[in-house]
């Protein structure tokens, strides 16, 4: 059976007890504030304002779930490290990261969004190290790509994969060009299905 990337909203979560029933698979996104997330989640599943986007960092602030189907979910969650909210929202938000990532049995799979300008953070390495912990498949993508030029481009991509675990895919990516869209779509796609499909 093939997989329809075509998402309908679900619920947004606060809390950990509004997290819809644990059950089948779902992928998450994840990223810093201003890192191109909602863009990426938008070129991924070819919609153009699923995940809402924002020239003001820190925008997403519940985990929003979208339905694909067969038990299936695209799951977006709170941008982190943006300075402009207050410590308890900072508080808030990595407390319900930690909640999801601790009890959702049905996540498979981690999306990190990482701006190529910027490079890896603390933060990035936490939702590395989380992933890890959860023993979920995860992605790391280079967004923002089109913003460098072709040696630029390379040599923060190599940069980036020196301070990663060399089996974590790490993916040039640009929603404008397209680049890597095709790439991470298939991840998702194939961390989506059961073990009985092809």
């Amino acid at each position: 059976m093939s997989i329809l990337l075509n998402p309908d909203f679900i619920k947004s979560a606060h809390e950990p007890h509004q997290f819809p029933d644990d059950a089948g698979r779902e992928v998450a996104v994840v990223g810093r504030s201003n890192s191109g997330k909602s863009t990426a989640i938008n070129a991924i599943v070819r919609r153009r304002n699923l995940a809402r986007t924002s020239k003001t960092p820190g925008r997403t602030q519940l985990i929003n779930f979208f339905d694909l189907g067969e038990n299936r979910r695209l799951v977006d969650l709170p941008g982190y490290g943006y300075a402009k909210v207050s410590e308890s929202v900072r508080q808030h938000w990595r407390s319900l990261l930690e909640a999801y990532f601790q009890q959702r049995k049905s996540l498979v799979g981690l999306i990190i969004t990482v701006d190529i300008r910027r490079g890896l953070k603390d933060l990035d390495h936490v939702m590395l190290d989380w992933a890890g912990g959860a023993q979920v498949s995860v992605v790391v993508l280079l967004t923002k790509s089109d913003k460098l030029n072709y040696s630029a481009r390379l040599n923060c991509l190599a940069k980036v994969k020196k301070l990663m675990p060399s089996a974590t895919p790490l993916i040039l990516f640009s929603a404008p060009n397209k680049t890597g869209v095709e790439e991470a779509r298939d991840l998702l796609i194939g961390w989506l299905k059961y073990k009985d499909e092809t």
